[in-house]
Formats: C-alpha cells, structure tokens, sequence
C-alpha cells in the first residue's frame, strides 16, 4: 500500500464499515473505460461501475468536455437565479424521462432527491392529515435522517434512533426467491402487493408508498409482471402516491431509460442521481407530475439547497443523455446484457453454492447459499450487524486480489458492469468471478 493511501486511511472515515476495515485501501492513479489502474500499475475490471454509477465508464470525452466548457462560463449561481444548462438540463430531462413527469427539482445525491420526495409528499397531504410512508425491508435510499428511515436494510440499524423517522412503516418485499409469504412464484397472487393495500387501510394516514422497482443494493430483487400494475391499482384506490427510487436502477441500467418502463406504469414521482451524468458530477433529481407543483401555487414550499441546480453539475446531463442515446443506438448493451445474463446463469449449473440468479440488462445478483435445497445463506443481516467476516466479503477481496472490482453484501454479488463492456471484457470478469466460487463450492453442505 502506498504512503497516500496510508495517510488518507489514518485521516478519513472509512464507509458502511468498522474504521478497523479501513487500513488499506486500494491507490488509484488512473481509469479508463472499464478498468482502473493502481499506483503499481495492476489493472482491475470495475464489474459493478463502483457504486452502481459509472453506467458510462471512465474517461468518457464528450462528458468531460461539456464540465470543461460549463467552468470556462458559470461554476456557480444561487437556486434563484438560471442559466443556458439548467434550460439544456430541463429539455433533456423531458425527452426520456416516464411520461408524466415533467417538474424537476435538481439536488446533488440520492439520498437528497429522496429527501426532497419524502418532504414534498408530506407538505401535500398535510391538509388531509396524512404523513406516512410505506418502504420495504429490502431497500436502501440513502445515507441523511429521512433517507435512512426509509431505509430497510441494517444501516438503518446503526442509525436508530436518529434515523428512527416517525410515520415510515415496512412492508414485505416482491423477493420471489425468498417469499416472505412462504409461497412459490407464479401462483403466490402477488401477496406482497396485496399486503400493501391491507397496510393501507389498517395504518390509516398513508400519503405514499416508496419503492425501488428493481431492488439495488439488498439483491437486485426483480417483482413478478403483476406487481407493480397492481401496486398502481392500489395506490390509486387508496388516493396514495407511488414513489419510485430509480437512483440505482435508471439510466439504462436494467435495459430501459428507467426500470418502472418494463412494467408500464406510470409514477407520481420518480428520483434518480448515479447514472445520470455517469458520476462525472454529483447530481440528484426529484420529477413529480405537474399538479404537485401546482399544489404549492399560493403554498409555501419549504425546501432548497445553496448547490441546488449546480451549474458544474447540471453541465454532464445533457451530455450524458446524448451518450447514452448514442450507446443504445449502437445495440452493444442489449447484445452484451444477453451474453452477460447467460454467462451468469451458467454459474448456477456450475457451482453448487450459487442459490439464485436474477437481474435485468446490466444489473444482476448472484446470491450464494450453503444449502441449496433449505436456501441457509453463509450470513445474515444479524452478522452483518454484529461486525462478524462476511463470506461473500471475503470472496470479494480474493476476486479484488486477482484483478475483478464486484461488490458484496451480506450474502450476494453486484453484477453491474459499466454499458460500454464487451462480450470479451465480460468473459475476462467471469473467468475470475467462477474460479473464485470454487472456494465457496467447498463450503456447501451436501
């Protein structure tokens, strides 16, 4: 390890993790289309676009010069005053954005653009009394105070009883393989949207229900055809709203500009960060239908940033959104997201420790088991909690040694390479992600 990193180590918080883990972080000196570059020159395969973002890859020119040229011009004005990108931004967004959204509120992460989601949906319904919120336990949307209470995950746990959000409740999740109803898909009758409308009516003073359409971080959890045309069904019976969290699965990512497409419905609003400039700059977006805009008419709206609509940060969008157009227009992602859903479903027939495969386009999940036949995971989120080694993480670091980026957590892989990847990039990772399995195959019980 170098000495920087060393240094960085000794004087920066590690994430997600006990500051024990954060000793030795990798150096990186360069990046280029799907591979990073170490200080001692060892290439990795990034096999997950970092954090789920680099949906462009790294050095992308055309987005580097649209920052480029938005610095020589404007780096900052205050939120009330706009400029030439943030008009650019705007006519951008209309083009792919799912139809209906049309009012755009720009922040600078994720978690912010959910903030502003949960905030707004509150201030709505206040008239009507009606404040809470329905996530789900397999779902992560953020890091900040209402973020991480919407948060289903175990770094809610952590964050409790700060991020103990009054009026966020939790629902079961659309996780087919493991049904929290104990049922086998297709004949389960969606219970777990069902769930929701009995929520609903029970809870009462329900104003939305905020979900991830394909499941990020906690699986890449893919709901049957049903779900979501019903979970629209009952929100409308219900006068609630749907809340998409695309952060994580738009931009291409599942094979569409935004996950929710695949199922033809329409939500009343939709946030998104990641993807969107490619992570060349940090942006996050909050779209809702006009009529919420309208609400706030002769209503105070009580929110705002000092970087909302950054100028540095809007300039990569439109960018962004021309490469993407570009890039699907060449027909190398959906070429390649079928060769890469059939080399990960290989590894099911190859290795016994391998329990489910699921995913969309460039955004899968490898979930390992001990025991095929009874689904025992390695870990839980219990060992999570409690700092115990993680096998997957363990895994991870072995793939990490021989040259594969993948992120782990809990008791899956991401499988999330950037959109540019070739078939023979994607061939190069799964040679190293297969042999590394042969590890876990040892650790099966029979």
């Amino acid at each position: 390890m170098s000495e920087k990193a060393r240094f960085i180590a000794e004087h920066t918080y590690g994430t997600w993790s006990a500051q024990r883990d954060w000793k030795e972080p990798i150096f990186i000196v360069d990046a280029e289309g799907v591979y990073l570059y170490d200080n001692t020159g060892k290439r990795y395969l990034d096999f997950s676009s970092q954090l789920m973002c680099s949906n462009l890859g790294h050095k992308n020119k055309a987005i580097i010069e649209a920052i480029c040229e938005q610095a020589k011009k404007i780096t900052y004005l205050a939120p009330k005053f706009v400029c030439e990108i943030k008009y650019k931004a705007v006519e951008a967004l209309l083009e792919v954005m799912p139809k209906g959204l049309e009012v755009f509120f720009f922040s600078t992460s994720g978690t912010e653009a959910n903030e502003m989601a949960v905030k707004t949906v509150r201030m709505y319904f206040a008239g009507k009394g009606k404040y809470k919120i329905i996530s789900r336990y397999h779902s992560y949307h953020g890091s900040t105070g209402v973020s991480i209470g919407l948060t289903g995950d175990p770094r809610r746990w952590f964050a409790e009883p700060v991020g103990k959000v009054p009026g966020i409740i939790f629902a079961p999740d659309a996780y087919c393989y493991r049904c929290p109803f104990k049922l086998e898909y297709p004949d389960c009758g969606i219970q777990c949207a069902e769930y929701v409308d009995y929520m609903i009516k029970n809870e009462g003073n329900v104003a939305a229900v905020f979900v991830e359409p394909v499941v990020g971080t906690n699986g890449i959890i893919v709901p049957p055809k049903e779900y979501f045309p019903r979970l629209r069904e009952i929100c409308d019976e219900n006068e609630v709203f749907l809340i998409v969290d695309e952060v994580m699965s738009g931009w291409w990512r599942t094979g569409k500009w935004f996950a929710i497409q695949h199922w033809g419905v329409a939500p009343d609003i939709l946030t998104t960060a990641k993807g969107s400039t490619g992570a060349y700059t940090p942006l996050g977006i909050t779209a809702t239908r006009r009529e919420i805009k309208e609400h706030f008419e002769e209503r105070f709206f009580a929110h705002g940033h000092t970087y909302a609509a950054h100028p540095l940060a809007l300039a990569a969008l439109p960018a962004a959104i021309e490469e993407y157009k570009k890039l699907v227009k060449s027909g190398l992602p959906q070429r390649v997201s079928q060769h890469l859903a059939k080399r990960l479903n290989e590894l099911k027939e190859e290795h016994k420790c391998v329990g489910d495969v699921r995913g969309l386009g460039h955004f899968w999940a490898v979930e390992l088991v001990k025991n095929r036949r009874t689904k025992k995971p390695f870990n839980t989120r219990a060992d999570k909690a409690a700092l115990k080694p993680l096998f997957v993480d363990m895994l991870a670091k072995e793939m990490l040694k021989r040259g594969l980026y993948v992120v782990s957590w809990i008791s899956h892989f991401i499988i999330a390479p950037p959109l540019i990847i070739t078939e023979e990039q994607v061939d190069e990772g799964m040679e190293i992600f297969s042999d590394v399995l042969k590890m876990a195959d040892k650790e099966v019980e029979e």
